[in-house]
């Protein structure tokens, strides 16, 4: 988040889950009848400050299969720093390859810390979510996640630009929030939760900034249940 980690290299996990004999997944559904799952998005869906086995997105995925839903992580290609025009520039073009079924998507904390507006940060979710739904066979299987309060943590005063980092996620939240109920598109809300981070230690990296692992996991307890009702509407 923020310059001083935008030049950060480029990682794309490219993963087979549990069963799979480690291989890396092929772009074709002719070996598979698992719900093939991507996840987009910036550091908190890379999972900046744990590693790969427990960021969250593995372990949704993880989840679903213990509960006999066989879903496949074919593709993160989420990146520390990015912002939502990065997002359409870099990684639509790896859903693209995925032949996805689903996906889940946090973006908006680096819009805000580089001063982009709410205003030109919603007129580019909106071609996210327009492309997506243009894609996806089932339009609905688009998983919105708000952004989390990085302003209780104690490096995160570093990336306010003098702002007040509550309000401008809020405000960023709630557009999220508007195209979620317009769209008739699940949320899950993470950012009331994410203020644990700033009242618990053990919650926050060590580069004081982005969540650990426990908080990833935190996150992934919330974003399950309705993920998993969301794969298994008819």
């Amino acid at each position: 988040m923020g310059k001083r980690i935008l030049n950060l290299s480029l990682i794309f996990i490219f993963l087979q889950q549990v069963g799979c004999e480690g291989q890396l997944p092929k772009m074709s559904r002719a070996d598979s009848t698992s719900i093939r799952y991507v996840a987009l998005g910036d550091s908190y869906t890379i999972c900046e400050g744990a590693n790969e086995a427990e960021s969250w997105p593995v372990n949704l995925s993880a989840h679903c299969i213990s509960n006999q839903i066989s879903v496949s992580l074919i593709a993160n290609p989420s990146r520390t720093g990015w912002t939502s025009q990065q997002l359409i520039e870099t990684e639509l073009p790896v859903f693209d390859q995925s032949d996805a079924d689903v996906v889940t998507l946090l973006i908006g904390v680096n819009d805000w810390v580089q001063g982009v507006t709410a205003a030109i940060f919603h007129k580019n979710l909106n071609f996210i979510l327009d492309y997506l739904q243009s894609k996806l066979i089932k339009k609905g299987n688009i998983l919105l996640i708000t952004i989390p309060d990085f302003g209780v943590t104690a490096n995160g005063k570093l990336y306010s630009g003098g702002r007040d980092i509550s309000k401008g996620i809020t405000e960023f939240n709630e557009v999220i929030k508007t195209e979620a109920a317009k769209r008739n598109l699940p949320i899950v809300d993470i950012f009331e939760l994410s203020k644990n981070i700033g009242i618990d230690e053990s919650l926050v990296a060590a580069d004081g900034l982005h969540p650990s692992a426990k908080e990833y996991a935190a996150w992934e307890k919330i974003i399950f249940p309705v993920f998993f009702k969301m794969i298994n509407v008819k």
